[in-house]
């Protein structure tokens, strides 16, 4: 996935592999205390002293709070991007399924990561950070759309894109719903942003999508 946040935060991205070891690092330390701890508790000086490292280290990557977070949210939007062109088996033959499926494991893999739930559906999420997540969902759209086209016959529906992208939107609400009330997606919810998910792409994509005969797998 191409890098969505490169001007979205001031950080600076290291060259040598020293510096990309604690660039990588500081990230990952950063990610355990926001599962520790909401946003705003978090300081470059809790990071500094977590990773146990000076904090002018951590102000020589990032001048700011806002910074790491940016580079933390692009770093999981990589990890959903992989996740979403992951191997299915078997494949799936309907098109609901594989929307239940893809969703599914960005479920799993967002309840594994706290921090990523923070940083996406928590009340002090940063504009930057937002616009990252935006970004990164309109990139999954396109990978989707992708998808959809790879393994199903799609004549004449031009829009899948937007479509995909719009309920990707809707599946993002209803988790943000289950994020404030349970402090994760829950099975519930999943099912729920499922069903509203199919429910809008009924309105423009046939309840049967014939197999690609194409298709690789």
């Amino acid at each position: 996935m191409k890098s969505t946040a490169a001007h979205l935060s001031n950080a600076r991205r290291p060259q040598r592999t020293r510096g990309k070891e604690r660039f990588s690092h500081l990230l990952d330390v950063t990610e355990q205390l926001l599962a520790e701890h909401a946003d705003t508790e978090v300081t470059l000086a809790s990071i500094a002293e977590r990773a146990g490292v000076p904090l002018p280290s951590v102000y020589h990557f990032f001048p700011n709070r806002n910074a790491i977070y940016v580079e933390l949210a692009r770093r999981f939007h990589q990890d959903l991007a992989a996740i979403s062109r992951s191997r299915i088996a078997p494949p799936p033959d309907r098109w609901q399924t594989l929307l239940l499926t893809r969703q599914s494991r960005g479920r799993d893999y967002l309840n594994a990561h706290p921090a990523a739930l923070r940083l996406f559906m928590g009340a002090g999420v940063s504009a930057e950070v937002r616009t990252l997540d935006l970004r990164g969902n309109s990139s999954l759209a396109k990978s989707r759309a992708e998808e959809f086209r790879t393994r199903y016959v799609c004549t004449g529906l031009d829009q899948l894109e937007d479509w995909l992208a719009v309920s990707i939107g809707v599946m993002d609400g209803v988790w943000t719903i289950s994020y404030a009330e349970h402090g994760r997606i829950t099975d519930h919810y999943l099912q729920e942003a499922w069903r509203a998910s199919v429910s809008y792409l009924r309105n423009y994509l046939p309840e049967v999508l014939l197999p690609n005969p194409d298709a690789t797998d």
